[in-house]
């Protein structure tokens, strides 16, 4: 990869972190777009659609740069849980998962506007939650911010508290397939 950080079109402290983790540089440089949120194919095609609609909003203007675009979703059984609007949508989201698997679905666009180096993929991983009642629910909203969180819930401090288990990338659930994402960077951009 080039000595340049890598621009990050977003503000999750979550994917800052995950790329500093790794070892990439990167300088958060959020898309002001308007994302999408509903469609009528799978709902990986949303989530990627909105990582490039990011991406490719501050590569316009970054054109030197690598940009990374990513979009995360929680889907159960088709639907799609974006982030809450308020409490009680939390609380109503956390209440329809709690016991059963859900996806957690990442879309990621890297591109170079300058080389017109475009690169696109989704990840999936399969979370399961405990059984929850609803006094856990609250309680667990409370130690969390969920109203910036994608199916109102935090992986990363989780603690086993309400995910049972993970199949796949946990780094996914967090926010960003780091290890995927490193792979693209490499072999795209190295």
């Amino acid at each position: 990869m080039t000595s340049r950080p890598l621009i990050l079109a977003s503000r999750s402290p979550r994917r800052r972190d995950l790329l500093a983790e790794a070892g990439v540089d990167a300088i958060c440089e959020p898309a002001e777009v308007e994302e999408l949120t509903e469609t009528e194919d799978a709902p990986a095609t949303l989530a990627l659609a909105n990582a490039e609609l990011k991406a490719m909003a501050v590569a316009l203007a970054r054109p030197q740069d690598i940009v990374l675009g990513a979009d995360t979703i929680v889907v159960l059984e088709g639907e799609i849980f974006g982030k809450p609007r308020d409490l009680a949508h939390a609380t109503e989201m956390l209440g329809r998962m709690a016991g059963r698997t859900h996806e957690v679905i990442t879309g990621v666009c890297l591109v170079h506007w300058e080389r017109r180096a475009l690169v696109k993929f989704t990840e999936t991983t399969r979370v399961r939650f405990r059984p929850l009642d609803g006094e856990q629910i609250a309680a667990y909203l409370v130690s969390i911010d969920p109203l910036d969180k994608a199916g109102a819930y935090a992986a990363q401090d989780d603690g086993g508290r309400i995910i049972e288990c993970v199949e796949g990338s946990f780094s996914n659930v967090v926010g960003l397939p780091i290890e995927r994402t490193l792979v693209a960077l490499a072999r795209h951009f190295g």
